[in-house]
């Protein structure tokens, strides 16, 4: 199936600049810098209906608009590369593979909202992403591609490489202007956000990898032509991310509203093992599980949304029957109680709450009574967080308690899974 970030037979391995020319690289700034001004290309990306793929999926128009139209000056952009989703590799693969793609997309993004400074924010442990994009830096600045006056003309552009720290929190865009500031990667409160008061207080976009990359195919053939992969309310591609257990793990760019079907089974070659799927969680481990029935939903924010979870960042994971709900529940509530910076008491206190509970379910210490505690803890705390990670446990505690109770029950009866 053809894609727009990776079109068939593109790449095996690094691109390097003369490839990326030869494919049409490039032609994108070269049409917006000699013959569009930035409010044209905010409003073609607006009307291809890009949304973000960090996880939010937040109008990429909208926040470029937003930027673009404060008086504050300067104004920035930051290319989020702090990618440290459990599951997650398409961020890395792209800055890995694809770095010209991406830094096009940047540059475009800084034309757009009149920034004169952006920067690249690269998980540190990403050593083979982080090199590629410094030698396409400097291949691309070596063609004049960014620097002072871009390709002849009046716009200059300076692009900084900043090393992001590998922990979960340091990827939430204000934690990481905090780190580009010089201090620890600790969530600002909201608002102001950053598209308004960002870095060092001024109007910033802060974009996804994945998001930027798709810049570049939408101004060189248009927003129209980018609709016609993909579903009305999400037009475009999007990469998803199958791990271990499926016989084809790896990244899969497909268009919004491809079957989950196609993805696990076509793509991925079906689970291994033979074995049946027992839930499905469709973005992430912030999202709400979803019933093995759900496997023909069509991938897409609405469809997603109105099945009871959401698309996230496009890491699918599944739970094969046979293994059991607490046990999935508690990795997820440690990993977030694991992963809070402390900053917010309620946020440290919650987590750490949540994942305590779990583990008395999975000792079997205490009686039904205690499974009535997850939704109180979960609804007293919610939105009280400098940012979304009080919020993320929920979900799938929820929908797993929801949807297999049994799993739950038969700890508290017996301390052993259902199972055995």
């Amino acid at each position: 199936m053809e894609g727009i970030l990776f079109p068939r037979g593109v790449v095996e391995g690094r691109e390097g600049l003369e490839d990326y020319l030869a494919r049409g690289g490039y032609r994108a700034l070269e049409k917006a810098l000699k013959g569009q001004d930035p409010e044209t290309i905010v409003q073609e990306i607006g009307e291809s209906g890009l949304r973000g793929r960090g996880g939010a999926g937040f109008p990429t128009g909208k926040k470029l608009a937003i930027t673009r139209e404060c008086v504050e000056q300067p104004h920035y952009v930051v290319l989020n590369g702090g990618e440290d989703e459990p599951g997650s590799k398409k961020d890395r693969l792209l800055m890995e593979n694809l770095p010209h793609l991406v830094i096009e997309g940047l540059i475009l993004a800084a034309y757009a909202v009149g920034a004169e400074k952006a920067y690249l924010y690269i998980n540190r442990e990403y050593q083979a992403a982080t090199q590629s994009m410094a030698g396409g830096l400097a291949e691309a600045r070596e063609a004049g591609y960014w620097g002072g006056h871009l390709l002849g003309s009046d716009y200059s552009l300076e692009l900084l490489l900043i090393s992001a720290p590998p922990n979960y929190v340091a990827g939430e865009d204000t934690a990481a202007l905090e780190v580009i500031e010089g201090r620890e990667p600790l969530p600002r409160q909201k608002p102001p956000f950053p598209a308004a008061a960002g870095l060092f207080a001024k109007p910033t976009a802060v974009n996804n990898v994945e998001t930027l990359a798709n810049l570049a195919p939408i101004i060189a053939r248009g927003a129209k032509w980018y609709r016609t992969f993909g579903t009305e309310q999400s037009p475009g591609t999007m990469i998803f991310s199958l791990n271990e257990e499926v016989n084809r793990p790896g990244i899969y760019e497909l268009p919004f509203g491809t079957s989950l079907r196609f993805l696990i089974e076509d793509c991925g070659g079906g689970i291994r093992d033979g074995k049946t799927i027992k839930a499905i969680l469709p973005g992430g481990p912030s999202t709400a599980f979803l019933p093995s029935d759900r496997i023909d939903i069509s991938l897409d924010h609405r469809s997603v949304l109105e099945a009871g979870s959401s698309i996230g960042c496009g890491v699918v994971h599944l739970v094969t029957e046979g293994e059991c709900m607490v046990e999935e529940t508690l990795r997820i509530a440690e990993f977030f109680s694991r992963e809070s910076c402390g900053q917010c008491p309620a946020c440290r206190m919650e987590t750490n709450m949540l994942a305590a509970i779990l583990k008395k379910v999975q000792q079997g210490q205490g009686g039904e009574a205690l499974l009535e505690q997850f939704s109180k803890v979960i609804d007293f705390n919610k939105g009280k967080g400098f940012c979304s990670l009080i919020n993320m446990p929920g979900p799938p505690i929820e929908s797993a308690l929801r949807l297999f109770r049994a799993d739950f029950e038969a700890h508290l009866a017996t301390g052993r899974c259902l199972n055995n």
